[in-house]
């Protein structure tokens, strides 16, 4: 992957239990990452600068961001670079709210979206993985045997299942 990582920005602090599922997975693929707490409302001079540096750091960002959720969107208006949005669960309304304003972009400014909390966190970490794993065989070597290991786990469930209930 030479230089480049992929960036983990979350609106607001409260976001990191939830994007740690993300980090994890990095981690487990040992793909070179960061993580920036960046808010697109509070501290849009440093939403700015981050998006229009992000081209010379990175390959991807994963963008987590609660409520109105503009994180994802305003980096994506701001570099050329895949921005993947997670949105964040929220007390009002559960996530719908963050998850809608990531999905609804303008015509334009594509931000792929998972879904809302922990399991979209864990998507968007892989889909970032896949994405950087066009120009790294290596990389994408390690996605073959992530997604082999989830099938083999749900072999071993489904033979412990037909077990219990004596149909083996």
């Amino acid at each position: 992957m030479a230089n480049k990582k992929i960036g983990i920005v979350m609106g607001s602090n409260s976001d990191l239990e939830t994007m740690k599922e993300a980090v994890n997975v990095l981690k487990e693929f040992e793909v070179d990452f960061d993580v920036n707490v960046i808010s697109a409302h509070r501290s849009p001079e440093r939403t700015h600068a981050y998006a229009v540096e992000a081209e010379k750091k990175y390959e991807v960002i994963v963008a987590a961001a609660g409520e109105a959720a503009h994180l994802a969107g305003v980096i994506a208006s701001l570099t050329p670079i895949p921005v993947i949005g997670v949105p964040m669960p929220t007390s009002g309304l559960g996530g719908l709210d963050s998850l809608l304003s990531m999905v609804q972009m303008p015509s334009g400014i594509p931000v792929p979206t998972m879904g809302i909390g922990k399991s979209g966190a864990v998507n968007a970490a892989i889909l970032a993985v896949q994405i950087v794993s066009v120009s790294d065989p290596k990389l994408r070597q390690k996605l073959v045997s992530y997604k082999k290991k989830l099938a083999d786990e749900v072999a071993k469930k489904d033979k412990e299942v037909r077990t219990e209930l004596g149909l083996l």
